[in-house]
């Protein structure tokens, strides 16, 4: 296995509570020194690091948290928390985020239960975003270094971890490194607050939408939370396939957009979202097939998209949009809509639209919005520019224009 220097793992015990302060207060420490170490070996270079980090949460697994879409709500406000996070050290340490020069962060959610007991939870590698240690150990990426805090609970993890590592023999596998200092902190034995007031259904088609142009860290909470929604294979039917239908919008709809021509081609988007779907869900090791892939460039609704067939139940399908609804209104095996906070509106208009054509209502998931709360008053801009496309082209044009 080929090792990426700039390619790195940071193991997460899980936090002391849901509150982002204490959050922070745990995690901020431990991120600075990791961030750190990875733009000191980038040394300046035109590329960008990758940091994956698992975040551990007890019980993900356990049959009180299923169907996992119960935790939703917990889970996708964990996952703002660590993706503001991280933005919020890019801000500190002046690093760029998701860009040349600088740091791309991956965050998956990590049973913690597995990790305390070492358990075996299938003979077979997990789908992400929620990974038993094993999958992730066994995994076999590219991490050159694999971080953890140098707190008890921190060395626990560590070496659970390195237990699964250590059965793949793989002599490329990434050293692990502990970071000094860290602080101590306890835990509850549950952090998941699960919805009981609804029943909750199996969704084997999800749906998102949006431009997903010059992916960054607002995407990737709502493209993670996607997944979250998306029926574990574990919980599955036997052969029914599941998928994730990403609307990903047409060019002819951005043209008025500021800075249009620094936006990324549809396909570039495209292939930039299916690929970071495969970073967070499938954790087979590289030995396994790669997934097929299926292009079309047809007229009409539904008519262009990109299709990874990455197993013979799963599916990742980028579909160009050319109107507010996409294909939620065109295929009606879609069972679920997932939207940020400020655009949950659409989620009522598709379904609006669904009644008219005798189809039922997609159930609606939301997503909070990356805010800048905790940011410190004279970061704030820096940390918005971080979360916002616009702001993203007018730094392409700004150096390109440098260069001229």
């Amino acid at each position: 296995m080929a090792s990426d220097p700039t390619s790195a793992l940071l193991l997460l015990p899980p936090p002391p509570s849901a509150s982002f302060d204490q959050f922070k207060a745990a995690y901020e420490p431990i991120l600075v020194a990791v961030c750190s170490k990875l733009a000191q070996q980038l040394d300046g270079a035109n590329r960008t690091a990758i940091l994956d980090i698992a975040l551990s949460l007890p019980g993900l697994l356990s049959p009180s948290c299923q169907p996992q879409t119960r935790a939703f709500a917990s889970l996708q406000s964990f996952l703002e928390s660590i993706y503001r996070l991280i933005g919020i050290v890019c801000v500190e340490l002046g690093l760029e985020l998701d860009g040349p020069g600088g740091i791309t962060a991956r965050v998956i959610l990590l049973d913690f239960d597995s990790v305390q007991t070492a358990a075996v939870t299938t003979g077979h590698p997990r789908d992400g975003p929620i990974v038993d240690l094993q999958t992730l150990a066994q995994s076999e990426r590219p991490w050159e270094r694999v971080y953890y805090p140098d707190n008890q609970v921190g060395r626990n993890l560590a070496a659970a971890f390195s237990s699964f590592q250590s059965q793949t023999k793989d002599p490329n596998a990434g050293s692990m490194h502990a970071i000094p200092d860290a602080p101590n902190w306890s835990f509850p034995d549950s952090l998941l607050a699960l919805d009981d007031a609804k029943e909750f259904n199996a969704h084997y088609s999800v749906a998102v939408g949006g431009t997903f142009d010059h992916f960054h860290i607002g995407h990737k909470l709502l493209v993670t939370a996607t997944a979250l929604v998306l029926q574990p294979a574990e919980e599955a039917e036997p052969g029914r396939e599941r998928k994730i239908t990403v609307g990903v919008t047409g060019e002819g709809l951005l043209a008025k957009k500021k800075y249009a021509e620094f936006l990324e081609s549809w396909d570039e988007r495209c292939e930039t979202t299916g690929a970071f779907l495969l970073a967070i869900m499938d954790f087979r090791p590289p030995d396994a097939s790669a997934p097929r892939i299926e292009r079309a460039n047809g007229p009409g609704p539904d008519g262009k998209y990109i299709r990874m067939h990455v197993r013979p139940d799963l599916i990742f399908q980028m579909v160009q949009i050319t109107d507010p609804f996409g294909p939620t209104i065109t295929d009606e095996g879609i069972s679920a809509l997932v939207v940020s906070k400020e655009t949950r509106a659409g989620g009522a208009a598709v379904n609006e639209e669904r009644a008219r054509k005798g189809w039922e209502g997609l159930e609606v998931f939301e997503v909070d919005v990356l805010h800048t709360g905790e940011v410190p008053t004279d970061d704030v801009e820096n940390f918005a520019s971080k979360i916002s496309s616009t702001d993203i082209r007018r730094r392409r044009m700004e150096m390109a224009m440098a260069t001229r």
